[in-house]
């Protein structure tokens, strides 16, 4: 298949645990629809509660090489080049040019100590455990354990269900946010998964014209960043694989 002249440019924001990964972090189910969308010519951004480290594995393994939204939103990655029209970057690094959006990790685990002492309760963050744990809790390889531990902008804890309320309204205090995803709770600065996506998506517009957003989720963190696409899609009880088919169906029809 091939991307049809003088057609809206289509960029996917999507989730990656749950969404275009498995629960075994797999992404077999989803790699052929993935593949048949970037022969179209689709733009793929991945917008995840994971670091830079873990999208960069995936984005390898995938064979995609567009933006990517690190850390709920916490910064946005742009390949060197990739954008020629926008110049307005917080940094740049000798691969990318970033829009940093987050509260740097050394501000974010010094708050999460101090919370856990305030709170007076148990809080465990990925800055407390082992690699070995972070396998235990996670259910990641240890490999990509290693690489969830690269943290640079956000703390993924546990903490007693029946205690986050008290822990929300500490968080609240210190001016920071905390989101639920898949399996861990996340500290965080005043960012989320929305502001980055309407950032990024002005620097495509400008740089394509009209384009046409398509945002795929599967938590309550992913909420921000469906709300700000043209076209949300919220995986709830459906195999990823059959969403995924539905996506490329859909996308094929814009293109006729």
């Amino acid at each position: 298949m091939q991307l049809l002249k003088n057609r809206k440019a289509i960029v996917v924001f999507t989730d990656l645990d749950g969404t275009l990964l498995d629960h075994n972090y797999s992404f077999t189910q989803t790699q052929p629809m993935i593949n048949c969308l970037l022969s179209l010519g689709v733009r793929m951004v991945f917008c995840s509660s994971k670091t830079k480290s873990e999208i960069e594995f995936y984005r390898r393994r995938m064979g995609v090489k567009d933006p990517f939204i690190s850390e709920n939103g916490a910064c946005i990655f742009v390949p060197k080049n990739y954008f020629s029209k926008h110049k307005a970057y917080s940094t740049s690094n000798g691969q990318y040019d970033l829009i940093e959006l987050g509260t740097p990790y050394s501000v974010i685990r010094k708050t999460f100590e101090k919370l856990r002492e305030t709170c007076g309760f148990t809080m465990i963050g990925f800055g407390d455990l082992t690699l070995k744990e972070i396998v235990a809790t996670s259910g990641l390889s240890e490999s990509l354990a290693k690489l969830a531990k690269k943290r640079e902008y956000t703390e993924p804890f546990l903490v007693d269900q029946k205690k986050i309320e008290e822990v929300l309204e500490a968080i609240r205090r210190e001016g920071l946010v905390c989101v639920k995803g898949g399996r861990f709770f996340h500290l965080s600065g005043k960012h989320d998964k929305g502001e980055a996506t309407g950032a990024l998506k002005k620097l495509f517009a400008n740089e394509l014209g009209e384009v046409v957003s398509v945002g795929v989720g599967d938590q309550l963190n992913d909420l921000c960043m469906l709300n700000v696409v043209d076209i949300p899609i919220m995986i709830k009880d459906r195999p990823i694989r059959d969403v995924w088919k539905d996506i490329l169906k859909k996308i094929v029809s814009f293109q006729n």
